[in-house]
């Protein structure tokens, strides 16, 4: 038998969720008012950070499981950002408080400074729905 190669590990999922995060932001800071798109948007981006929390954490336990615990801290300690943003946003979009929405839009864009978007890849259809999707869970 040979080996199984997990092409999706957490740190390739992270990435892409990294990028889709700052195209995101990049979109929402060229909308003008909140409209229903913008609000999609709002949405996907507190499932990426979500997922992004989420893969820090799978991290941090393949590193407690081969003893690196302070390893696995740090790696929670700098990336608390993305549990936190994730929380505080979608507490914005259930309150429908978007006057808030630029000032922590400005917070996040110094997370996502490191990442160059030239060219936007990601198509609508990667945002179209998740604002009912996420006021959907809490049902």
């Amino acid at each position: 038998m040979s080996r199984v190669v997990n092409t999706n590990s957490p740190g390739k999922v992270r990435n892409q969720l990294m990028r889709t995060s700052a195209e995101l932001l990049r979109h929402l800071s060229q909308k003008t008012e909140v409209d229903g798109e913008a609000k999609d948007m709002a949405a996907r981006l507190v499932l990426c950070l979500r997922g992004i929390d989420d893969g820090i954490e799978a991290s941090a336990l393949v590193w407690e499981n081969r003893d690196y615990w302070v390893k696995a801290e740090q790696l929670r300690q700098r990336w608390v950002w993305a549990g936190n943003s994730a929380a505080r946003l979608e507490q914005l979009v259930r309150d429908e408080s978007w006057d808030s929405l630029p000032g922590l839009m400005a917070e996040l864009f110094a997370h996502f400074a490191d990442i160059k978007v030239t060219k936007l890849t990601r198509p609508a259809s990667e945002w179209q729905g998740a604002y009912q999707q996420l006021l959907d869970e809490a049902t």
